[in-house]
């Protein structure tokens, strides 16, 4: 598991922006963990979408897995699961269902891709403020009270952790907690003594908390300086439907949950971030147009894992054929056509490509002298002992920024790669410890060892 306090200093100020190093020394965190973080949401053969073009899609753009429900067939997985694809999978929480297969369902689901060293996760049910929960013969969720929803998923865990194959796996809370009509106690993972929640102290729903942080929201509409990074913030300071709305002081009726301290430390994924283009009938313009997608897909998985997030999943991999609106998250649009996000993508992902962790990721020194506030890095490490400094603008509303980044070793050669470009370096630097470089609304990656 990667908290990645991105680089984490040996020794440090925490506040808004993280961390300010004294020392300047980093310790890296493997590539391999990285690219695992990355992934995206499909329904894989259904709702449109093609099997054959799901796997071809997934080894192009190199995500590493796919939020997914259950399937009563679950070979469906196969073809994905021998192209190295993960998977999360959820509980049904619909009323098509009886109670009992609500919970086991999934979890024979479950039992197949962990054989197959193909399961990530199980994951709650999916904003159930926007729907109806059956469980127990009672209806909750949605503006009901949220009991039968937390017995649910109290028996949900209970039942994977009594499951032996699967007793090890994680399982992610429900998305969008911060709905809870009465205070059941979903904004913890296990409830605290003293919380006075309906259900009782001791309580336990899930590992690790499970956001859909969508980095566009009305309440800071994009383009902004810092869109995804201000999204990835754990604390009460994102602008966003975030963790802390959900988990902190939940934004539908203020239940108190973790504090701001304990957001920064707590397990968290993301199983739903992404944006729409700004025009339906010219993708091609708008402030949100298919340049400035690709680059804030970019961004957002490197500002995810950069602020702790375990893993990322982008809405969606493909648009949408089966529904009205504007149908343009995708990677691929519904024809299958690459978007630049697939391309930019594809070429972050290639340029980074490791299949395996480094077991002691090594430490370095470096500094950038007066460090725009749009500008970020996160220090890996492939496991051949390459460095793979990443360092990322997130200037949206224009203008650019002359930085220096400065190595505290000399090395003979330091290659320099932007994947807006391709997968080739576009710069090759020798015998030095300083790289100039002019920042906007892109990522550079600096390679070296």
């Amino acid at each position: 598991m990667a908290l990645a306090l991105v680089a984490a200093c040996d020794s440090s100020i925490h506040y808004e922006d993280y961390i300010v190093p004294i020392e300047e020394v980093y310790t890296a965190v493997p590539a391999n963990e990285f690219l695992g973080s990355i992934g995206v949401n499909s329904s894989i053969d259904s709702r449109g979408e093609s099997l054959d073009k799901t796997v071809e899609c997934m080894e192009y753009i190199g995500a590493r897995w796919i939020r997914s429900g259950y399937t009563a067939t679950p070979e469906r997985f196969d073809p994905l699961i021998a192209a190295g694809v993960k998977f999360s999978i959820s509980v049904n929480a619909d009323d098509q269902y009886n109670d009992e297969e609500k919970i086991y369902l999934p979890i024979e689901t479950a039992k197949y891709l962990k054989e197959r060293n193909a399961l990530i996760a199980m994951e709650g049910a999916n904003e159930p403020n926007n729907w109806d929960i059956y469980y127990n013969g009672e209806v909750g969720g949605g503006s009901h009270s949220w009991v039968p929803l937390a017995e649910l998923h109290r028996d949900f865990y209970a039942a994977i952790k009594a499951t032996p194959e699967l007793a090890d796996v994680d399982v992610w809370t429900i998305s969008e907690a911060g709905a809870m009509v009465d205070n059941v106690g979903l904004q913890y993972l296990t409830i605290p003594e003293g919380a006075g929640c309906l259900l009782p102290a001791g309580t336990t729903f899930a590992d690790a908390v499970n956001i859909h942080n969508y980095f566009s929201h009305s309440a800071f509409v994009a383009p902004q300086d810092n869109q995804t990074w201000r999204a990835a913030d754990p604390t009460s300071a994102c602008p966003v439907d975030g963790l802390y709305g959900n988990h902190g002081l939940t934004w539908a009726n203020k239940y108190r949950g973790y504090s701001d301290s304990e957001c920064m430390n707590i397990r968290k994924v993301t199983t739903e971030t992404g944006i729409t283009l700004s025009n339906p009938d010219d993708w091609s313009e708008g402030p949100i147009n298919e340049e400035v997608q690709g680059l804030m897909y970019m961004s957002c998985y490197l500002a995810q894992f950069a602020r702790g997030w375990e893993y990322t999943s982008m809405y969606i991999l493909r648009d949408r054929s089966d529904e009205s609106g504007n149908q343009s998250f995708g990677f691929y649009d519904r024809d299958y056509r690459p978007r630049q996000a697939a391309h930019y993508l594809h070429n972050l992902t290639t340029i980074l490509a490791d299949d395996q962790s480094i077991a002691n990721p090594g430490r370095i020194s470096f500094s950038i002298s007066d460090k725009p506030e749009t500008v970020h890095t996160l220090l890996l490490q492939k496991s051949d002992g390459t460095y793979c400094l990443v360092v990322w603008g997130e200037k949206y509303l224009g203008g650019t920024d002359n930085i220096e980044v400065r190595l505290g070793n000399t090395y003979s050669s330091i290659s320099v790669y932007d994947p807006t470009v391709g997968t080739e370096a576009v710069e090759t630097l020798t015998d030095t410890n300083v790289v100039p470089l002019e920042m906007s609304n892109k990522p550079f990656i600096l390679q070296f060892r």
